[in-house]
């Protein structure tokens, strides 16, 4: 069984954070939520969720996958040394790494993005290339095992290239 670890901060996109999370649950994963302390956190429309770990507790080698939401989430999870590990060593791994929206802040601050075809927000497009990325505007881009995606409208192509990654072995 594949077990995936959503992280999770105040502000989150709603739909960025749910829908992968469902999607995956949906498709026979184990989606775990963890932020810096476990407990309820509100998305940027008011959706709630509950974090059940914090992230600072975590080992990467537990699990196949990791989702970043987009929304103001991202700028508050790349201040976090410990999640800039999990990022990297889940990478390193050619494990899922799943981005949306602004989440491709998290993969700059963890240094991860030079030479990878990646999209995102335009907002952060700039960002992203001065991190050494390709950006693409493209609803999906699938770079090996980081999945990347713009917004909302592109969740189901999103969700799609989440499970084709997750699953292809």
């Amino acid at each position: 069984m594949k077990k995936v670890l959503q992280l999770v901060s105040d502000d989150f996109e709603d739909l960025e954070l749910w829908c992968p999370v469902m999607r995956l649950r949906e498709a026979g994963a184990i989606v775990d939520l963890a932020a810096e302390k476990p407990g309820k956190y509100k998305g940027k429309y008011g959706v709630p969720c509950e974090a059940e770990l914090s992230f600072l507790d975590l080992d990467a080698a537990d699990y196949d996958g990791i989702l970043i939401p987009g929304g103001w989430a991202p700028d508050k999870l790349r201040r976090f040394p410990k999640v800039l590990e999990l990022v990297r060593e889940i990478n390193a791994a050619g494990k899922l790494v799943g981005i949306i929206c602004h989440a491709g802040w998290v993969l700059a601050s963890a240094e991860i993005l030079q030479g990878k075809n990646v999209t995102s927000t335009p907002g952060i497009k700039d960002d992203l290339i001065h991190a050494g990325a390709n950006w693409l505007d493209q609803p999906v881009v699938i770079d090996g095992n980081i999945v990347s995606a713009r917004r909302p409208p592109d969740i189901p192509e999103y969700e799609k290239a989440l499970v084709e990654v997750l699953f292809r072995d």
